[in-house]
């Protein structure tokens, strides 16, 4: 199936429907393909410019050679007891180049502290200096928990962090192709869209302003509930603070399409080059200063990202109250207490089975 859709795709610039794209991707997960078809077909499909259709199959194939990480449906509502959506993920697409510290990681934490829970879904970099699982190791997390760790870890500390490679197994046949070729491929949109534990809140980060709506398309399409996917029209897969941000919302079936800008919510415009990181260790110092409180540019595009999050979950009905309990969070403390039982949850020694 792979070589006819190549054939598909290089010669005759065709698209795959849903179902050959599902096709094409199982063969793939399957290991029967070779790094230079993969690569092959990557390319490709760069190149052609992928469709709504292309990888809502891809997404559904590999769901479907995922382990489903089955959680108690009340780790589905929220700690106050609201009965609102509460189970949320925070992922950017990544190769947007920027070199800035890890946002969505920061966010994740800071959400996970105003009491939404936080199914973290992310892996090492691939087109970046430092991926959401390099931070997460900086910061002292063991990132290699097995399913029934993670589902113990969201019941008590309210977040988890779902290692790719871990929960994706047969994703291992696709690396090395990705490794060679260090660009952007459909596999930067797949991982946002496929997270094991089926949160059903997100705010997805994307590299280009052309894939906000295709990718709140592709999400509706799978059967999420609410949504916000963000474009920064400096280049970010973050909302911004350096310039206005293109917003994509997802709400029951229907996209309204808006952008916002840092005005609106009283804070400053900020250069690149104050919310540039750096490796892992960098970047984990600039995420523990800002739950510290610190006050800078890098806590502001923290505070807009997790009060969109905050927003999307049901936690916060207006902006402005998911502006005030991200702060909250920080300065009360309660987002850094998260990240240290983050981190002494997942080193501790295994538990008994049951």
């Amino acid at each position: 199936m792979i070589t006819d859709a190549l054939h598909r795709i290089a010669t005759h610039r065709e698209s795959l429907s849903r179902q050959q794209a599902r096709t094409v991707m199982a063969e793939i997960l399957s290991g029967k393909c070779t790094d230079a078809q993969i690569a092959a077909l990557l390319v490709a499909l760069h190149m052609k410019g992928e469709t709504v259709e292309e990888i809502v199959g891809f997404a559904e194939a590999i769901k479907a050679a995922t382990a489903r990480l089955e959680l108690d449906p009340n780790l589905t509502v929220d700690l106050s007891g609201t009965g609102r959506d509460a189970l949320v993920d925070t992922c950017g697409t990544g190769g947007d180049a920027s070199g800035t510290f890890n946002i969505s990681s920061a966010t994740a934490i800071v959400v996970a502290g105003a009491g939404v829970r936080v199914a973290k879904h992310g892996n090492r970099s691939v087109t970046s200096k430092c991926g959401s699982a390099d931070v997460m190791e900086a910061l002292g997390v063991n990132i290699q928990q097995s399913a029934a760790e993670l589902r113990a870890c969201l019941d008590e500390v309210g977040i988890a962090f779902l290692f790719a490679p871990a929960m994706h197994s047969a994703m291992k046949y696709v690396q090395p192709a990705r490794r060679e070729l260090r660009l952007r491929t459909v596999f930067n949109l797949l991982g946002p869209l496929t997270n094991p534990a089926q949160a059903s809140a997100q705010v997805v980060g994307v590299y280009s302003d052309e894939l906000v709506e295709k990718v709140a398309e592709v999400l509706s399409m799978l059967g999420l509930r609410r949504a916000m996917v963000v474009h920064g029209n400096d280049g970010l897969d973050e909302i911004t603070i350096t310039d206005s941000t293109r917003i994509a919302e997802l709400c029951a079936g229907r996209v309204r399409t808006y952008e916002i800008t840092p005005e609106q919510f009283g804070f400053a415009r900020a250069s690149l080059d104050q919310i540039m990181g750096g490796d892992a260790v960098k970047n984990a110092a600039i995420i523990r200063d800002i739950l510290a409180g610190e006050k800078s540019p890098g806590r502001d595009i923290v505070l807009l990202n997790a009060a969109a999050a905050l927003v999307t979950s049901g936690k916060a009905d207006r902006w402005s109250e998911g502006l005030r309990l991200a702060a909250s969070s920080i300065d009360s403390g309660k987002a850094a207490a998260t990240l240290n039982a983050l981190v002494r949850f997942t080193r501790q020694p295994p538990r008994p089975a049951p």
